[in-house]
């Protein structure tokens, strides 16, 4: 049961290819806004997260594998997902000014994470967990990355949903953020049993998120209402002509 679980990351990836594929001609249409470019990145690197964990899953533990993961999926997380919602919400230049903050945060750790030593009496052939790092004060960092990631992509999801809820003309709209909020979650639930070695219920609900918030975009756009954001209701370059 456990070696088919190991599969499921296969599928996330493949699920994540043709979302970014569909999200970056919704960005190229609508003119390239700042919201629409980080959804974008965000379901790339889920998909590039998954993808380290699918080639653990198929030919075993390698370092450059992990750490590829330990950066894609810890550091990185629902980060790019949750500052499409900062810039959906907030001025640019308050969005701006986060996503540097963040980012900076973000490179930092990585390079701690690129140079730091593995314990390889720890690792497990077909099971990926930070414990095998050496420097353990590098994964102090990652709970503020995701807890801002978890405050913008759950919380600004929940948000928007609330707004909607206001209005029945709304229902897709808030239905879809529902969905996008509950996909948000998931994954960052499924993280924290990976502290406990099981890495198994992570990729559960990686595949449960991706397709929640897959279900939440699509059941957005079908809403033909405008967006209680303006951001949203900007017409691409191509419709004004």
């Amino acid at each position: 049961m456990i070696e088919f679980i190991q599969k499921i990351p296969i599928l996330t990836t493949l699920l994540s290819g043709v979302f970014f594929v569909i999200l970056y001609k919704h960005w190229v249409y609508k003119g390239k806004p700042s919201y629409l470019f980080w959804w974008t990145i965000g379901v790339l690197c889920y998909g590039l997260g998954t993808l380290t964990e699918s080639i653990v899953g198929i030919f075993g533990w390698s370092e450059p594998v992990f750490k590829a993961w330990y950066i894609l999926g810890a550091l990185l997380g629902g980060f790019p997902l949750a500052q499409g919602s900062v810039y959906l919400i907030f001025t640019k230049k308050v969005a701006t000014g986060l996503m540097l903050t963040v980012v900076s945060i973000i490179v930092i750790a990585s390079i701690l994470v690129l140079m730091s030593p593995v314990d390889y009496s720890l690792v497990e052939q077909n099971r990926l967990t930070g414990h095998v790092l050496v420097w353990k004060q590098v994964r102090l960092i990652t709970p503020f990355v995701n807890i801002y990631a978890f405050i913008f992509l759950v919380g600004g999801a929940a948000y928007s949903a609330y707004r909607y809820s206001k209005d029945i003309k709304f229902k897709s709209r808030f239905l879809g953020n529902v969905f996008i909020a509950l996909g948000g979650l998931l994954p960052g639930i499924g993280g924290s049993f990976t502290k406990f070695g099981y890495t198994e219920v992570l990729y559960i609900t990686e595949l449960i998120g991706i397709v929640l918030i897959y279900m939440g975009y699509r059941t957005i756009r079908q809403d033909k209402n405008a967006s209680v954001y303006e951001t949203q209701n900007q017409q691409p370059a191509a419709a004004r002509i």
